[in-house]
């Protein structure tokens, strides 16, 4: 699946504010290395490295994509780095002592598990923080279900929206994590967005929920698709004079592996 690095930093106001809210729960004070796991374009991964100028920071994401737009933040912090791998094969090595995910693992089948993994192989004090959508059942993302589901389209987009297990509760999460032997924290916030322009929550999911259906379909399929979905979003998300608010749900959970490193 290709990425517009792009079109993903369109909102950056309201898609960067989730991360902050997540790192602000980190109270790791002088960290040796910082793994971003899945780090897109990089831009709040430098944030990361400002954060810790003494640590390694590393940006670890699998699209070439994004990452062409990383090289400039690499140039501006002597401390940030960035490598094109899959989270699914990445282990921490026994210097990692902070790891984010941000709006990443819900593209990794079977992230539980990796968790639990990843969780356990931390030295004592590391921390892992990670936020990932909770917005599965909301109109965006049911109707685009169900229009792909339809007589119409169901043979061109079988199984490629993987939704119903994209992402675990919040009490799986903490679960994973005490049972790994760490202090955990989680919860999910909604945030009230209000989405300026034209078919505003169409423009919001190209650059994420969509992008697997317009990469499985033809350019003429896809403007097909996306003119039918573009009409079922506007009567869930009405328009107004001030924009289209957009409620958007996220999961947290941030975790400290227990001993006394910091």
């Amino acid at each position: 699946m290709k990425w517009d690095a792009a079109k993903y930093v369109e909102f950056g106001d309201h898609r960067d504010r989730p991360f902050h809210d997540l790192v602000a729960r980190i109270a790791a004070s002088e960290p040796e290395l910082v793994v971003d796991l899945g780090c897109g374009p990089g831009n709040l991964t430098a944030t990361l490295a400002e954060r810790w100028p003494k640590a390694r920071v590393m940006g670890l994401d699998s699209s070439a994509e994004m990452l062409s737009r990383s090289e400039r933040h690499a140039n501006t912090y002597e401390n940030l780095h960035f490598v094109e791998a899959d989270i699914a094969d990445w282990v921490p090595d026994e210097a990692t002592d902070v790891v984010v995910t941000n709006a990443a693992l819900q593209w990794v089948p079977g992230h539980l598990e990796l968790l639990s993994g990843w969780l356990r192989a931390l030295r004592p004090g590391a921390w892992f923080a990670l936020q990932v959508p909770g917005n599965f059942d909301a109109p965006s993302h049911a109707l685009m279900r169900q229009l792909a589901g339809s007589p119409e389209w169901s043979d061109k987009l079988a199984d490629v929206l993987r939704h119903d297990d994209a992402v675990g509760t919040p009490l799986q999460y903490l679960e994973v994590m005490l049972d790994a032997g760490c202090d955990a924290d989680t919860w999910e916030t909604v945030y009230y967005q209000v989405l300026p322009g034209e078919n505003a929550v169409l423009e919001w999911v190209r650059s994420t929920a969509l992008r697997p259906v317009l990469g499985a379909l033809s350019d003429a399929d896809a403007t097909r698709f996306e003119e039918e979905y573009a009409r079922l979003l506007r009567d869930a998300y009405p328009q107004n004079e001030w924009g289209t608010p957009f409620p958007f749900r996220r999961i947290f959970a941030v975790a400290r592996k227990d001993g006394a490193r910091q």
